[in-house]
C-alpha cells in the first residue's frame, strides 16, 4: 500500500506523470514545486551509525532545567565579603515597609564617588558603586572593584577616627561610657529586680484574695511553742480550758438546759459506763 504523506504528494504526482498514469499536469503542481511543504517531522533526529549508538544502552530523555540566573552584583558581593569578612557581623535591618523604597537620586553617570551617598557607606553601597562604574563609566570590573574598595576603606577609616575623637572629647567633659560588661550587668540586675517586683505583686494579690480569712501576725505576743506542756500542766491541776467567751451561768443549750447541768450528766453517764465494763469479783 502506498504511503500517503501530505508532504510527499507532489513527489508521488511526479512519479505518476513519468509513468504516464497522469496524462495532464495538475494545476497545483508548479505552485507546490515552487513552495514545497515542510518536512515531517520538523525535528527529526539525526541519523547515527550503529557503532556510536550501542543497543545495550538506553536512551535518556533530555533534562529540562531552567537557565541559571546570574547577577553581576552577586559576584561582586561574594568577592567583597571574602575580602571583608567582619562586615557580615554588623547589624543590618531587614524590615520591609509597605512600599518599595525609591532608589537613591545619585546614580548612573552622575555617581562618580562613593561619598556622594554618605560618609558612612554600607557594603551594599560599595557593591552598587562597583557595578555602576562598570556599566555606566565603562571600567573593567577589576578596576572598578579596586576603586570602590579603596574609597570604602577610606570613608570607614574617617568615620572611625571621628567617632574616636568624639568619644575622647565627651570623656574629657565628664561623660562616662559604660563598657559592654557593665551593660550586661545592668541588664542582669534589671531582670532580677523585675522578678522581685513580680513576687511582691503576686504576694499582694494573694493577700487580697484572702481578705475573708484570718491572717496571723507572727509578732502578736502569743509566745513560743511548748509542745503542749502548759496544756498538760493545767489538766493535772484541774484547770479547764475555755475557748469560747461564753458565761457558763448564762449560756444554755438548745433545749434551755444549763451548761453546768449538761456537764454533770455527762460525768455521771461516764461513771455508769465504767461500772458496766468493770467485772464483778
Amino acid at each position: 500500500m502506498v504511503r500517503r504523506i501530505a508532504s510527499q504528494v507532489h513527489k508521488q504526482a511526479a512519479r505518476l506523470m513519468r509513468a504516464n498514469y497522469i496524462k495532464n499536469e495538475p494545476v497545483w503542481f508548479q505552485a507546490v514545486l515552487e513552495h514545497p511543504p515542510l518536512p515531517l517531522p520538523p525535528r527529526a533526529p539525526p541519523v547515527r551509525e550503529d557503532c556510536r549508538l550501542p543497543s545495550s544502552r538506553k536512551m535518556r530523555k533530555p533534562k529540562i532545567e531552567p537557565s541559571p540566573i546570574f547577577y553581576l552584583e552577586d559576584k561582586v558581593r561574594r568577592q567583597f565579603f571574602r575580602d571583608h569578612p567582619f562586615e557580615a557581623f554588623r547589624p543590618v535591618s531587614v524590615v520591609e515597609g509597605r512600599e518599595v523604597e525609591d532608589e537613591h537620586p545619585v546614580r548612573g553617570n552622575d555617581w562618580t564617588r562613593l561619598a556622594q551617598r554618605g560618609l558612612n557607606p554600607s557594603p551594599e553601597d560599595a557593591v552598587h558603586f562597583t557595578v555602576n562604574l562598570h556599566n555606566h563609566h565603562k571600567m573593567a570590573l577589576s578596576i572598578a572593584y579596586t576603586r570602590a574598595v579603596a574609597e570604602f576603606r577610606s570613608l570607614r577609616a574617617g568615620h572611625d577616627f571621628a567617632n574616636t575623637f568624639a568619644r575622647m572629647e565627651a570623656e574629657a567633659y565628664g561623660t562616662v561610657f559604660p563598657s559592654e560588661i557593665d551593660r550586661t550587668f545592668e541588664k542582669e540586675d534589671a531582670v532580677y529586680q523585675s522578678a522581685d517586683r513580680k513576687v511582691e505583686l503576686d504576694r499582694g494579690a494573694l493577700l487580697a484574695r484572702k481578705r475573708w480569712k484570718a491572717i496571723l501576725d507572727v509578732d502578736s505576743g502569743m509566745g513560743d511553742f511548748d509542745r503542749g506542756q502548759q496544756y498538760t500542766r493545767n489538766w493535772k491541776q484541774g484547770v479547764r480550758p475555755t475557748y469560747l467567751p461564753v458565761d457558763e451561768t448564762v449560756a444554755t443549750s438548745e433545749v434551755g438546759k444549763p451548761v453546768q447541768a449538761m456537764e454533770q450528766d455527762h460525768i455521771a453517764a461516764s461513771l455508769k459506763f465504767a461500772e458496766i465494763l468493770t467485772p464483778n469479783p
